[in-house]
């Protein structure tokens, strides 16, 4: 087992990670090159080539080639190295990085969450870590006015989603492009090779690396890392080569004078190529976005010992060739590999773009489960690729699609630069809207003052608006399919958030109180059935109306009734000590519990244990916990079935471990307060009793009782909301995967109760 495996395995946090040894470090700093910088590396594949596309190619002088060279330096510089490596990387959230990870981190110092069923016990997590520092004037401020305006907080998360469907339209890019300019490099050797066959090999390797990816990444990674470091190094060996043998005065473009004079001799031209010049950083968002695989310290060593320089390198000397090959600006790259090791070069280089391809599309699977987890994505089907790393997933119905848009894109342009100039505003959008996340970070989390956000902003704001700008001026020239993509996927995520948040929203307005249950048992003729009943539902208070409209229609129930709530909370993981939370539904009497399954936004929302037998001990522990502060509680018996003079009330709720675990301990109770008239003592032999019931109740079976919901727009809507709503939504809905299937729910155990609301 490798060491970042051992620590995931483990639970080491990243706090302890920092603290390793040097050996340990290195290590992991020689892992992240195959996953981290896959993507970052093969961008000299295709830099030099997209820049001068165009009409800028009728500038091809020593004096443009110098203003790339130096628009490259500093941008790898500014945003790669000091943004990233020395300012964003300091943002994880407990570990963990990403465009989530800020957003998580706003969530919880300022009270921006949009999730449902949020409650004060999920502060104690472990995982839910505030700063000590007090609030400054600027943070307070910013909190009020989030709190105040609640669109703002809408549109704040709208901005997220929009970095997070350009990210996933990067998944689609990043394969199409990476492999199709690793292949067409062959065509230098085979002239007279068709580019119709260029695309089919390429579209063959795509085919190849999609239908791979069920076996999941820890299958493969040994080789990536092997593969990233000898690309690297054939890199920097090329770029010296170069440098030595073409131009060894190259270094002066570093200088930023030559910036200013390739804008002032190429106007408009210049300033349209910058879009090719950002390609340079494509995969920083990936330092960032994979910090909970490696430590922040290995990262940083990674980048600046090795990718760095590699890089700087490689396009140095590929600007020496170019200032004396003009005409070879198509295929630069390639053509400034010395002849006797061009294949070897093409081989490692080929097989670097696949590397890069797979880093990507396990980002991409990642973002979707966090999607799901924040009710911004349909339900779909998530499979565990390894038992020892819960971060490497496989998710089928995403991967066909990125698929199949990635061989629509490959053969549809057929073009390298068109892909570009999309993957170019994919990566820029990304990349600001992560700035603008920090500046929001830096004053509400690190009470710095809000000239600090400012100035962050402004210099690394207005850099990512330039290049933005100059990507969408290529919208007619491929950098449209990147907005297409992006606004599809913005369309899903937020009909699917609107709906399913009408849905809460309905949930809650519609439950029934204990008290109408408990007056209607005599009414109906109510009776208890062996067995286990688990009620899944949205809320965490109070009877869901599904279980009202249940056992109105079907007046019986199971003689232990659960009520099961599966919801996520606005931290990256909860360890499984904390997961559980249970308490006690009406009166003692009545066997019926609430219990609440939290996971983090990182965290997948399934289980692959023994469900039914976690919840059995976690009752059973719950009331014999119950029975030792049973002197100290005051509680409600209850006299008769249907009595209508009880008032009761949720008990408060513990976190319940699991009894298997050989750390885990069962917290003291608190005590249960119910009201009524005239105050008793429960007898602890009633719960005794109470634990062999529920022992029994196992015995006869358990069923899974999920309410199925249709949703349906109101009469008086406007059409853009039936649509949305009775079109989109539902067919959304049909074709998700079911919460029992996610739960791996025998169908025999099953029973699910629709209902229709209006929204």
């Amino acid at each position: 087992m490798n060491p970042s495996e051992e620590f995931v395995e483990q639970g080491i946090s990243q706090e302890n990670l920092k603290r390793v040894s040097y050996t340990t470090v290195l290590t992991l700093a020689y892992q992240s090159l195959g996953v981290v910088y896959g993507d970052l590396s093969i961008s000299p594949l295709y830099v030099y080539k997209t820049t001068f596309s165009g009409k800028l190619s009728l500038h091809e002088n020593d004096e443009e080639i110098y203003g790339v060279l130096s628009f490259i330096f500093w941008t790898i510089t500014l945003i790669a190295l000091l943004k990233y490596v020395f300012i964003v990387m300091l943002a994880d959230d407990n570990g963990e990085g990403g465009t989530f990870a800020l957003y998580s981190l706003l969530c919880r110092h300022a009270g921006l969450s949009s999730l449902p069923n949020q409650q004060d016990a999920d502060e104690k997590l472990s995982a839910y870590v505030r700063e000590g520092s007090a609030d400054t004037w600027q943070s307070s401020s910013l909190k009020s006015f989030f709190k105040k305006h609640q669109r703002f907080r809408k549109g704040l998360l709208i901005f997220v989603l929009l970095g997070t469907c350009m990210a996933i339209a990067d998944g689609v890019l990043t394969p199409a492009i990476s492999v199709l300019s690793a292949v067409s490099g062959v065509k230098l050797k085979i002239t007279g090779l068709h580019e119709n066959y260029v695309v089919i090999i390429s579209c063959i390797i795509l085919v190849g690396l999609f239908s791979l990816q069920h076996h999941g990444t820890h299958r493969v990674a040994f080789m990536f890392a092997p593969i990233a470091t000898t690309w690297l190094l054939c890199l920097t060996g090329i770029g010296a080569y170069n440098i030595f043998r073409w131009n060894s005065h190259i270094y002066r473009a570093l200088s930023p004078i030559y910036m200013l004079k390739f804008i002032r001799s190429a106007s408009v031209e210049g300033w349209v190529s910058l879009g090719g010049v950002v390609l340079s950083i494509t995969g920083v968002e990936a330092m960032f976005a994979n910090l909970g695989h490696f430590s922040p310290l290995s990262i940083k060593i990674a980048f600046t010992f090795l990718v760095y320089p590699s890089l700087l390198l490689t396009y140095m000397g590929e600007a020496a060739f170019l200032s004396k090959h003009h005409e070879d600006i198509e295929r630069s790259f390639y053509k400034a590999i010395p002849e006797a090791v061009f294949w070897p070069v093409f081989i490692v280089a080929t097989f670097a773009a696949v590397v890069g391809s797979q880093a990507v599309i396990s980002a991409t699977f990642s973002i979707i489960s966090q999607c799901c987890a924040l009710n911004c994505f349909p339900r779909v089907r998530i499979v565990h690729t390894s038992s020892k790393i819960c971060g490497q997933i496989y998710i089928p119905e995403v991967n066909w699609l990125l698929m199949c848009l990635s061989l629509a894109v490959t053969i549809g342009l057929r073009d390298t630069n068109m892909m570009g100039h999309a993957y170019g505003l994919a990566v820029t959008t990304v990349m600001f809207v992560t700035t603008c996340l920090m500046a929001l970070v830096m004053i509400i989390v690190w009470k710095q003052k809000i000239i600090s956000a400012l100035a962050f902003l402004l210099l690394f704001g207005s850099m990512e608006l330039l290049y933005i700008s100059a990507c969408i001026f290529k919208v007619p020239e491929g950098a449209w399919i990147a907005l297409a993509m992006s606004s599809v996927f913005m369309a899903v995520m937020y009909v699917w958030n609107y709906g399913t948040m009408k849905k809460h929203q309905f949930d809650v307005e519609n439950k029934v109180s204990m008290n109408r249950i408990v007056s209607l048992g005599p009414s109906l003729g109510m009776v208890r059935v062996p067995g286990i009943g688990l009620v899944y539902t949205n809320l965490v208070t109070g009877v869901p109306a599904v279980f009202g409209h249940f056992v109105t229609n079907l007046p019986a129930f199971h003689q232990v009734l659960v009520f099961v709530c599966i919801k996520s909370v606005q931290v990256p993981y909860v360890c499984e000590k904390e997961r559980l939370l249970i308490s006690r539904v009406g009166p003692t009497e009545c066997r019926m519990f609430r219990c609440i399954l939290r996971y983090g936004y990182k965290d997948l929302q399934q289980e692959n244990y023994n469900l039914e037998n976690r919840l059995v001990s976690g009752l059973v522990h719950f009331v014999e916990t119950e029975e030792e502060s049973a002197s100290k509680a005051t509680a409600d018996l209850c006299g008769e079935f249907g009595n209508s003079h009880v008032e009761v009330f949720d008990s408060p709720a513990r976190a319940i471990t699991n009894p298997n675990h050989k750390e885990d301990r069962v917290r003291p109770s608190r005590d249960i307060q119910v009201t009524k008239s005239g105050i008793e003592h429960v007898e602890s032999f009633l719960l005794k009793d109470e634990s062999l019931q529920i022992l029994t109740a196992k015995e006869s079976g358990v069923t899974y009782v999920f309410g199925h919901s249709y949703a349906k727009a109101k009469k008086s809507s406007s059409i853009f909301k039936k649509f949305a709503i009775d079109v989109v939504y539902a067919f959304l809905s049909k074709n998700c995967r079911d919460p029992n299937t996610l739960l791996n729910v025998p169908p025999t155990s099953s029973l699910e109760v629709g209902m229709i609301y209006n929204v």
